[in-house]
């Protein structure tokens, strides 16, 4: 620890923990709720309110969620009201909220506290304060490129999350739920960590070292082992992809019998599931970000603009610069 910095939440400590969550419209409602809810159950397990928590708005109004549920807020984000750790949980949109008024603020607040940290989107905006300069940090893995590039300073790692002196960062909803329970086990112990992971019936089975997948399969309990390994190859291999007689040798199984796996686990053929996982990939490029069309032709491993606008233009019924006017 820096000897400037403050001491680490994440230490066996029963004094209370008071905790200010500043929630954006755009976020999910998962991220929100796996912040929160572990903290809850911590208490009501506690018997104590050992983690004081509340959520809060920029305006004081309810944010709007990205399924369309509101969260209820107890009021206005105040940077001058004292908090041990602020939380700041965002998901789309964070580009709107990233004024002047606001990072100051956020800097404000953070210097104050024992620590801050983002959730989701929410490090960007952490970032954007200049909070993450010289230090280690995760978001979601499909802004991972456009935030390294946009933050040089910052080590980007694609862990689950990531505790580096007083901030953490977190890459999505279930790592949050991870991230959460360290906190709960830190300080109050294994036992009150496992109680509230059963209140949830929730299996920790990742460490937050481990690189968030491109595509959930949880613990792959109920899939062919190949078939995690094939896809695995797949979403490693976007920009340049790999034939579907490659994807198989290294998964260990033949080009047919790989075919088998995917028809009888899926319900479509490999090259048809990696063409699906591409342009999936294609399209989140397309809405949330402004990267040129060739470029995100050569990101997700198609031979031109042209081959990548037909593709796309096939596989959601529009081409890709219709959909971004759109």
């Amino acid at each position: 620890m820096i000897k400037s910095e403050k001491p680490d939440i994440f230490r066996a400590e029963r004094t209370p923990l008071k905790v200010t969550l500043l929630v954006f419209s755009g976020s999910s409602i998962m991220c929100v709720a796996s912040a929160v809810d572990p903290l809850r159950a911590a208490n009501r397990i506690s018997g104590e309110t050992l983690f004081d928590f509340k959520l809060v708005s920029v305006t004081g109004e309810a944010p709007v969620t990205t399924c369309g549920l509101p969260v209820a807020v107890s009021g206005r984000f105040d940077a001058n009201e004292a908090t041990d750790v602020l939380v700041v949980v965002a998901g789309f949109g964070t580009q709107n909220y990233a004024t002047s008024a606001l990072l100051s603020a956020l800097r404000r607040a953070a210097r104050a506290a024992r620590a801050c940290g983002g959730v989701e989107a929410g490090t960007w905006l952490v970032a954007r304060a200049g909070l993450l300069e010289g230090r280690s940090a995760t978001t979601h893995w499909e802004d991972m490129e456009d935030f390294s590039s946009a933050f040089p300073g910052i080590d980007v790692r694609p862990d689950r999350y990531v505790i580096d002196g007083p901030v953490f960062t977190s890459g999505g909803a279930s790592p949050t739920f991870d991230l959460m329970l360290h906190l709960i086990r830190t300080r109050l112990g294994m036992a009150v960590a496992l109680d509230v992971a059963s209140v949830f019936i929730y299996d920790q089975a990742r460490a937050a070292t481990d690189a968030q997948p491109l595509v959930s399969l949880g613990r792959l309990d109920g899939y062919d082992p190949r078939l995690a390994q094939a896809i695995r190859l797949m979403e490693s291999h976007v920009d340049q992809p790999l034939t579907i007689e490659a994807v198989a040798r290294r998964a260990g199984v033949t080009a047919r019998t790989l075919e088998s796996i995917f028809r009888k686990s899926i319900g479509e053929t490999p090259g048809a599931y990696y063409l699906r996982l591409r342009l999936g990939a294609a399209r989140r490029l397309v809405v949330d970000t402004r990267i040129a069309m060739a470029d995100i032709a050569g990101r997700t491993g198609f031979s031109s603009a042209a081959a990548f606008s037909r593709a796309f233009s096939r596989a959601f019924g529009e081409a890709p610069v219709r959909l971004r006017r759109g």
